[in-house]
């Protein structure tokens, strides 16, 4: 290929080969009183609602514990572990934000497990997959997904679950009572696995075992199930470090509370109501901030009178966010009953960002007195996950671009891949990476590593980009056919798969379409097995919503609606000609939809 080969305009980093947790939270007996390089009375996360505070020694400390009985179980879990000890151990995260989510997280870390994490709004079928696909032996969950476990485990055959469940209590830390819709009686509970014992140190993963697999995220595809990405130890500290040159202002809590330090030096704050099940949650809002001692403050879910509540009250410098989020900013009125002054950074990733929100925004924090940078970054499970980052100093000078390559990362615009024209865009290509934060590979999935990998260790995003004379990047398409809904990923393959097993289903096709949200809205265009008389299709449409809803996650449901065709288009392989179907998109009449896109209003 004759691509250019795009670099960051910034050095390269060094970086090391040893575990997640010692490049985090180690120490060293010359100086015990730092936790990876700051004081260990730092505080590392603070809970939204309560203010219980975790500092960085605390959090060292229960994530060792809870190590300790990862390795040495209590009788009841130790089955599992038996059986999960000839292979590589790992364990599941079934939980919304909490504040005992670092600890269940890093100390897995500390035992030398692998982690997969789950997303919070599966259904037992979607959870299922990933469980048996990961070869978990454990499930650690929040008590209110409780019911949602029981019922996974029973459609696998086990009729005792108990060995298999860790409920991930919080209130032994924050003293409010924990959500239980489920009865969690008899089930161990993540405090009794706390104050067993306590390892001595974490697990070496220095050297070539720093390529081992740390975490087990799940990737939607565009062909049917989603796939594991397998996340290793030096992909982790690698893009830590690779993206800390474009996070070079922050401004470390060195005291041992946010009250300490109020005034112009007031330290870094981090704040998102990103879920951490998500690697770009986990990422921004558990790992890096730990890595430059910012305090992140633990929400969950985005409710805009308590997260901005949250802003004024923790004073945070830096909001983690999705596009509908921040239109949330852009339209609520809650926004300007609390003091916002604090806001420096506003990060939006997971989706392409409207340009003309990013200057909505922007003038209506102008307006309350305050400047805030809008910035975007871009990036993807299988890339841990940053490519792009857009500096602060530059939001409004390149508006809508997701920034510049991050140091030791190569970047490349392809066209053509094997005769296939990849695009029209002029000037455009497909972004092709390589560097030390790729992904090891699709777990058990050698093929989907294959396809997506070329033989000299170049990764094909599916993203369409161009990049200006001055390195600065823009996505303009999408090759792969996912569709973004609120930043998680939803496969139209999987709701046509879906689809094709409701007994009046002939032939379907789903697409994305723009909602009121900045968000894609899930839309099916479906064949019925026998025509549908006019006055019939709206209740026949919905009927097929409604049992679509019962059977997929909260984002997967067909909110863009329904579309009844003769025919879906097609090529003469048989691919779904999606782009003809988003031509025509605004034009149809689609039952169920819960709206469309509306004017921004400046």
């Amino acid at each position: 290929m004759n691509e250019q080969v795009f670099r960051s305009s910034l050095p390269p980093v060094p970086l090391v080969h040893r575990s997640i947790f010692t490049h985090l939270l180690g120490t060293s007996p010359i100086t015990p009183h730092l936790v990876g390089g700051f004081p260990a009375s730092s505080p590392a996360f603070i809970d939204a609602t309560t203010g219980l505070t975790i500092s960085r020694g605390q959090l060292r400390s229960f994530a060792l514990q809870l190590a300790h009985s990862l390795v040495n179980p209590p009788e009841l879990l130790r089955r599992q572990a038996n059986a999960a000890a000839a292979t590589r151990p790992t364990i599941l995260i079934f939980s919304a934000n909490t504040i005992v989510w670092p600890i269940m997280l890093l100390g897995a870390s500390a035992a030398g497990f692998t982690t997969s994490l789950a997303n919070s709004g599966y259904n037992s079928d979607e959870l299922k997959h990933q469980y048996v696909d990961a070869g978990a032996h454990l499930i650690f969950v929040h008590p209110s997904l409780l019911d949602t476990v029981k019922k996974m485990l029973t459609s696998i055959g086990c009729s005792d679950m108990h060995d298999r469940i860790v409920v991930a209590t919080s209130s032994w830390l924050t003293g409010v009572p924990d959500t239980e819709i489920s009865d969690t009686l008899g089930f161990t509970r993540l405090e009794e696995l706390l104050g067993r014992g306590q390892l001595t140190c974490e697990v070496n993963f220095d050297g070539e075992r720093s390529g081992e697999t740390a975490y087990l995220c799940y990737s939607s595809g565009t062909t049917g199930k989603a796939k594991g990405v397998q996340t290793t130890h030096y992909n982790i500290t690698s893009v830590i470090e690779m993206a800390k040159p474009l996070w070079s202002n922050t401004i470390p809590c060195l005291a041992p509370s946010l009250a300490e330090v109020v005034g112009p030096e007031q330290p870094d704050v981090v704040l998102g109501p990103l879920p951490y099940c998500h690697i770009y949650g986990m990422m921004k809002l558990i790992l890096l901030p730990i890595a430059v001692c910012t305090p992140s403050v633990v929400i969950s879910g985005f409710v805009p009178e308590i997260f901005f509540k949250a802003v004024e009250k923790y004073r945070a410098t830096s909001l983690m966010v999705v596009p509908p989020i921040l239109l949330a900013f852009a339209r609520h009125e809650s926004i300007n009953k609390y003091d916002l002054s604090s806001v420096r950074t506003i990060m939006c990733a997971a989706a392409p960002l409207n340009q003309d929100l990013i200057f909505i925004v922007k003038k209506r924090f102008e307006k309350a007195g305050f400047n805030v940078a809008v910035v975007q970054g871009y990036g993807l499970t299988e890339a841990s996950p940053t490519v792009f980052i857009l500096p602060d100093k530059h939001a409004y000078h390149y508006p809508g671009s997701v920034g510049v390559v991050i140091p030791n990362l190569e970047v490349r615009l392809v066209r053509e891949d094997n005769g296939e024209g990849l695009t029209d865009i002029e000037g455009a290509g497909e972004i092709w990476i390589r560097g030390p934060n790729l992904m090891k590979g699709y777990f058990n999935n050698s093929s989907a590593t294959a396809a997506a990998t070329t033989d000299d260790g170049w990764f094909k995003t599916g993203d369409i980009a161009i990049c200006n004379k001055d390195g600065f990047f823009t996505i303009v398409d999408r090759r792969k056919e996912l569709i973004k809904y609120k930043g998680f990923q939803v496969p139209p393959a999987e709701l046509e798969s879906l689809l094709l097993q409701h007994p009046d289903v002939a032939d379907a096709a789903a697409i994305g379409v723009p909602g009121t949200e900045a968000t894609e809205l899930p839309r099916a265009y479906v064949v019925p097995v026998q025509p549908v008389a006019r006055e019939k299709a709206a209740s026949f449409a919905l009927g097929i919503q409604e049992w679509v809803a019962q059977k997929v996650a909260s984002h997967k449901k067909l909110r863009g609606g329904i579309v009844l065709v003769e025919h879906i288009p097609k090529s003469a392989s048989g691919k779904i000609l999606r782009r003809e179907l988003h031509n025509r998109a605004a034009s149809d009449i689609a039952y169920g939809q819960v709206g469309t896109r509306a004017e921004l209003r400046k």
